[in-house]
């Protein structure tokens, strides 16, 4: 009797789960999708305010910074190794 009192109210919580997961996972995908075309949308707006700042005719050009990569002569020397027959 206890075995089957455990399946119902395990088959019961199973079938609660699904129902309110129905109902909430569009409500979370809507909000989730709203965030994202709001990021979106302000990255635009923020992209079109500094094409609008320049002047029409007006050349930019916008160099990257170099990063300070410093090559490391600890790392050993390189080996070229060859294939020996035999």
């Amino acid at each position: 009797m206890g075995l089957l009192k455990f399946i119902v109210i395990l088959f019961c919580v199973f079938y609660l789960v699904k129902i309110i997961l129905r109902l909430l996972i569009p409500i979370l995908m809507r909000n989730f999708a709203a965030k994202i075309q709001d990021r979106f949308q302000n990255q635009f707006s923020q992209h079109n305010q500094d094409i609008s700042n320049q002047q029409e005719g007006q050349v930019t050009i916008e160099k990257k910074h170099k990063s300070a990569s410093k090559r490391s002569d600890s790392l050993g020397e390189y080996v070229d190794f060859e294939e020996v027959d035999g």
